[in-house]
């Protein structure tokens, strides 16, 4: 028998749907994605352009800066220079400046070449990709450092941002190079990640993006961190004690700085694997490590327009009959016992708090965890919440009917206790058909 079509499995389905709300949001936003001239060497470019060209149809507005490292070496050792550093920074003389534009120059042709495809039967059949680029990069001398003048290293200036935005505005993906220009005619050698910091803090864009060899930043044992913010970047660049990769390095500290300015976030995530770009976008959990200025999640109370999302949470738990079916009327009327966990503006979790005060007691009810989220501790992080709100309502017990998650509440703190210890009015509406379990922990 043969396999059915992607399109007709419920994981299709399913992924589709989750990635609706990321392409509503997206629109119209501007993203800086930075690649090294790696790409381009090792062949990976031609899958690259691939997501360039599925962001674009999206609506999204693309500044692509590219580097040229690999092959500014290969011209530099074909014309017998070799390359001088000091400092961790290219020295580049009269000479090298001419290798350095050349390289530049066949890089920035070649992807130019590769954003034009437009194959049938491709995933750039159609594609109508317009690239533009310009002298939009307005740079300086970085000058003499301890003594070195590096003479035709340059650091950015001015980037022009009413000429980006008016190429974007007529839907072109604009393509930035490492080089810059000075008003009085002169051509520097910039690296990639200064002019990508530096034009993605002033277009104020959304999102800036920096393919490079390793996952994202890793912790000692080599989790990966998926999400840092600012301060907890910060750690991990002071931490005298970690060695970190080259390309972590160099690359976190931009991070760090382009959050600083703005920036909404900032995405570090590896050039080697296929379609890393669109998992980074278009999952909850992405690929690499995400740098924001603060933590993305927030814990507040439900409101009536959260109700749609509070019941997708619900529903699949109710259809395994781990919670108690609530119809939406219901759910609306009690909306005001809800609070919510949202990341990044999507609500990834719930729980409800039914005080009985003649008593001094509280009921936990209707704790859920998106199953995408799951293992983040998000359902620890309501369960403290709710335990503070109780507490700040004067209840000195919490209580909850559970008819599956015994284990789970037991190792957070709560006892085992028989149904004639809940509240009077909770118990005549005790479910004996349910046999739901009562577990209690105190407040004080």
């Amino acid at each position: 028998m043969p396999a059915a079509p992607i399109t007709s499995s419920p994981d299709f389905v399913s992924w589709f749907r989750s990635v609706a709300p990321y392409i509503n949001a997206f629109r119209g936003k501007t993203f800086v994605v930075a690649f090294g001239g790696e790409v381009v060497a090792d062949g990976k470019f031609v899958e690259l352009t691939h997501d360039f060209n599925l962001l674009a149809a999206l609506g999204i507005r693309l500044v692509l800066v590219h580097g040229a490292r690999p092959q500014i070496e290969q011209h530099l050792a074909r014309n017998d220079l070799a390359g001088t550093f000091h400092q961790g920074i290219r020295l580049t003389d009269a000479e090298s400046l001419q290798c350095v534009k050349e390289a530049v120059g066949r890089v920035r042709l070649e992807i130019e070449a590769l954003l034009s495809m437009g194959l049938a039967n491709s995933p750039m059949a159609n594609a109508d990709i317009r690239v533009a680029g310009g002298n939009f990069i307005t740079a300086q001398p970085i000058g003499i450092i301890n003594g070195v003048d590096l003479q035709h290293t340059g650091r950015v200036r001015k980037v022009d941002v009413a000429a980006l935005r008016d190429r974007m505005e007529f839907g072109e993906v604009v393509l930035l190079s490492s080089l810059g220009y000075s008003p009085t005619g002169e051509v520097f050698n910039l690296t990639l990640e200064d002019v990508a910091t530096a034009t993605a803090i002033a277009l104020d864009a959304d999102k800036l993006v920096f393919l490079m060899d390793t996952d994202g930043v890793q912790e000692k044992r080599g989790k990966l961190f998926k999400e840092l913010t600012i301060a907890q970047a910060q750690d991990v660049l002071d931490n005298k004690k970690r060695v970190l990769p080259d390309d972590v390095a160099l690359f976190l500290p931009c991070a760090v700085r382009a959050c600083e300015a703005g920036v909404a976030r900032t995405h570090l995530i590896s050039r080697h694997t296929d379609g890393a770009l669109l998992q980074e976008l278009f999952s909850d959990e992405g690929i690499g490590t995400m740098v924001v200025e603060s933590t993305l999640n927030t814990l507040r109370a439900a409101t009536i327009e959260d109700v749609g999302g509070i019941l997708q949470l619900l529903r699949p738990l109710e259809e395994e009959g781990i919670l108690v079916r609530r119809s939406r009327e219901l759910l609306e009327r009690e909306i005001a016992r809800f609070e919510v966990l949202e990341h990044d503006h999507r609500i990834v979790g719930c729980a409800a708090l039914y005080p009985f005060p003649n008593e001094a007691s509280a009921e936990l009810a209707c704790l859920a965890v998106d199953a995408q989220c799951r293992d983040r501790g998000y359902g620890e992080a309501i369960l403290d919440h709710m335990s503070t709100l109780a507490k700040s309502q004067g209840m000195n017990k919490l209580f909850v009917l559970t008819t599956r998650t015994a284990h789970w509440f037991i190792e957070r703190g709560f006892g085992e206790a028989g149904v004639n210890q809940l509240p009077k009015e909770k118990k005549e509406l005790y479910n004996y058909q349910r046999r739901s379990k009562v577990f209690v922990k105190n407040l004080r």
